[in-house]
């Protein structure tokens, strides 16, 4: 039985309270459009459509801007500018200076030193990107790009020859703990960011027409064997693999010991050139492509 009080209430609801009735339940997380929640695409059981959408942004927009031929260079985000390097034993010596017996002093100086020894791959990368940029820019019918892990050192030299040139050039940055800022010579529409070390790679070398690997650790290394499987394998096409620095590679890996061991076949060793100049990787790709200047 309706009580008598309620004879005369309402009947229907007022505006205020629809209002307030559907702001309540829009403002519930099920309420929201799929692809506009956060929390939603984050969880674990959407990792397949994380990892789609990491690899369809940069594909679609590549495509987008006719992005079909690409040189990757790799490197380590450790080198530093010849000029900064300068800088960094200009600082270290003056300090050592003030306290000759000081012993971060003294490693500070040895460390700048090393810096400016390896400086030169900074140079020479940046030098290289600017060969290939300007090349391009003048042969748009042979125009190749340059891509990057768009962080510091090599990468930043890479993009920052480019950048020189005139032209444009592509960076793929990664999220790491300690987090890598890309640098200011990517070109802006080209700058993009990972999550997925897999799916970077893949962009690597979806459109790589040629691989130049200055020297770096543990990523440069991933990177470059990565590569190496791919084409010794037969899963992606031969392409130029360019190693910077002949006595650093064979320093740091004995190639011959693994076709003596028979762990490769001696032509797997036809997969790599060393060279020692910029130079000398621009002709090597040239040589291979027999891109001519007009």
């Amino acid at each position: 039985m309706t009580d008598s009080n309620d004879l005369y209430e309402r009947h229907l609801a007022s505006a205020r309270e629809a209002i307030t009735q559907a702001t309540e339940l829009q403002a519930h997380p099920s309420y929201r459009l799929a692809f506009t929640d956060d929390d939603f695409l984050m969880q674990d059981e959407l990792r397949h459509v994380r990892l789609q959408l990491e690899y369809l942004k940069p594909q679609t927009i590549l495509e987008q801007h006719k992005i079909k031929a690409t040189i990757v260079v790799f490197g380590s985000a450790r080198f530093v500018s010849p000029e900064y390097a300068a800088m960094l034993l200009a600082q270290a010596q003056q300090q050592l200076a003030k306290d000759p017996d000081a012993a971060d002093a003294q490693q500070a100086v040895v460390a700048a030193k090393r810096q400016i020894r390896n400086s030169r791959y900074y140079q020479q990368a940046q030098q290289f990107a600017q060969l290939v940029t300007t090349h391009s820019l003048q042969n748009p019918q042979s125009a190749v790009t340059i891509i990057s892990g768009g962080g510091p050192g090599v990468m930043e030299a890479a993009n920052r020859g480019a950048f020189d040139a005139g032209g444009k050039s592509i960076g793929l940055n990664i999220v790491l703990p300690h987090e890598q800022q890309p640098n200011p010579y990517i070109t802006p529409e080209f700058c993009f960011r990972f999550h997925y070390f897999a799916i970077r790679k893949m962009h690597f070398l979806q459109r790589a027409r040629a691989l130049v690997a200055f020297p770096g650790g543990f990523g440069t290394l991933d990177e470059l064997f990565e590569t190496l499987t791919l084409l010794q394998t037969g899963k992606a096409r031969k392409v130029p693999v360019i190693l910077f620095d002949e006595q650093f590679w064979r320093r740091l890996i004995n190639f011959d010991m693994l076709v003596d061991e028979g762990l490769i076949h001696a032509d797997d060793l036809k997969l790599i050139q060393f060279v020692d100049t910029a130079e000398a990787a621009w002709q090597a790709i040239c040589d291979c492509y027999q891109l001519r200047d007009d």
